[in-house]
């Protein structure tokens, strides 16, 4: 049976050769049966695939395309045991080949995901307390209230501790610094807050609260590989860096010292009443197109707005429309490059359905970022297994308002019908409710960090 319009290579029950379902004649060997044992050997070197019975070679395929390939089996009234390498094979693996399972793939870069990017929850107190038990002294804190409406909060080593940004906000930073902001101290496995007595802040007595924290190496230096001298703490191993500039006014580019072309990034600026441009690789462009964070907004094609895109040492600036390089404006930027088995940017269409598409991410999720982009109205939704442990993983905060944790205004009065299966490897959208998150045709960006890597990992 073929698998909808996908490119497809079959040895039919009819023993015939099929390409897309099309009949390429017979196969010239002698059809498999009852107890037969099927090989394939998928060369994506040459482009060429083998099919084996009984350890004989019989037919191949070959010029395939340049794709990414998965197995399937199905005929009508059989049934099948498959072996991807988990036991050992019936018959002598091809030389060359390797089995398609997990302990063949390439060991990860970061092989204990919570050694530079974890979620800690806590209560408040409305005094003095800290929060610790990270593996790793944080760089980049992104806090939120749960029970309660304060804005966002997010804090940077190099800005410092009395330098609130605020992700649903078009306020500079520190705006409400004298009145509501009380990060005291970043820590060597975690973070300290002072006294809260309005707004809840980051700390009110008995609210519920979600950090988000990122490794961002161990050092802030100064880069001059864009035209812009930038400011940079990064971690290039995990793929994060936060970075400060000054813009001028005029096309330039920026240095984000990650040695890769980040998958996302998060612009702000400091000293302005502005918005965050989002550079995106989901988004299609990687020169023209942007979408904001502080909006339900659909991604703006703006011709040049990334001046030339992102490269493995800058990304590109100009000033105008969701300007980020105002002059004399000072701008921070959180740069996110995507890591094998550690953190995963692209895009994916919705269905409608509860059994919504799977994304590949190459890692058990440990947080998830989603976005409509290819239509207005839909808020970004944050996801993670502190919060939401089990699957269906419903808890989602907005990192576009100050809203509470599963808002029935801003879910549609109905919170539970969103949600994610966190997998080995990926996630599942499994909600038909509305279109922020699986709307059928729809286009929607994600951003995620591990867990576990794949190789290591097992669904929930």
């Amino acid at each position: 049976n073929d698998v909808g319009t996908a490119t497809n290579y079959n040895w039919g029950a009819d023993n015939n050769k099929y390409i897309n379902g099309s009949s390429q004649g017979a196969s010239g060997y002698t059809v498999y049966g009852s107890g037969d044992v099927v090989g394939l050997a998928l060369n994506v070197d040459a482009n060429t695939l083998q099919f084996y019975r009984n350890g004989s070679a019989t037919f191949s395929f070959s010029s395939l395309p340049a794709k990414t390939w998965f197995p399937w089996l199905h005929i009508n009234g059989f049934s099948f045991t498959c072996n991807f390498g988990q036991r050992q094979f019936a018959y002598t693996a091809p030389s060359g080949f390797k089995a398609l399972c997990t302990t063949n793939l390439p060991a990860p870069l970061v092989t204990k995901p919570n050694t530079v990017m974890d979620v800690k929850l806590y209560t408040g107190n409305g005094s003095t307390q800290t929060i610790s038990g990270l593996s790793f002294s944080p760089d980049f804190v992104w806090l939120k209230c749960r029970s309660s409406t304060p804005y966002h909060r997010l804090y940077d080593q190099i800005r410092g501790v009395t330098k609130a940004l605020y992700s649903n906000s078009t306020d500079a930073e520190g705006a409400y610094q004298t009145t509501y902001e009380n990060f005291t101290s970043f820590n060597s496995d975690g973070f300290s807050l002072g006294t809260t007595t309005i707004d809840n802040g980051i700390n009110g007595n008995g609210q519920t609260f979600a950090a988000w924290c990122w490794d961002a190496g161990t050092s802030t230096v100064t880069n001059t590989q864009g035209s812009i001298t930038s400011t940079v703490r990064a971690n290039a191993t995990a793929g994060f860096s936060v970075v400060t500039y000054t813009g001028t006014g005029s096309a330039a580019t920026v240095g984000h010292g990650l040695g890769a072309a980040p998958g996302m990034i998060l612009i702000k600026g400091r000293t302005s009443t502005s918005d965050w441009p989002v550079f995106h690789s989901g988004l299609g462009s990687q020169t023209n197109d942007v979408i904001v964070l502080n909006s339900t907004g659909a991604k703006q094609t703006i011709t040049n707005y990334w001046n030339g895109g992102v490269s493995s040492t800058v990304f590109g600036v100009l000033n105008g429309t969701w300007a980020h390089n105002t002059n004399g404006v000072n701008y921070v930027a959180y740069c996110f490059a995507p890591v094998v088995g550690y953190s995963s940017m692209g895009s994916y269409v919705g269905n409608g359905s509860s059994d919504g598409p799977f994304v590949y991410t190459g890692f058990r999720p440990r947080w998830v970022l989603l976005k409509l982009s290819s239509s207005s109205g839909g808020d970004w939704a944050l996801y993670d297994t502190a919060r939401g442990p089990y699957n269906l993983n419903t808890p989602k905060i907005s990192p576009d308002s100050s809203a509470i944790e599963d808002d029935t205004t801003l879910w549609g009065g109905s919170p539970s019908s969103y949600g994610l299966d966190f997998l080995s490897n990926g996630f599942k959208l499994r909600n038909t409710a509305g279109g922020s998150h699986n709307g059928s045709g729809f286009t929607y960006i994600y951003a995620a960090f591990a867990e576990s890597p794949f190789n290591y990992a097992r669904a929930r």
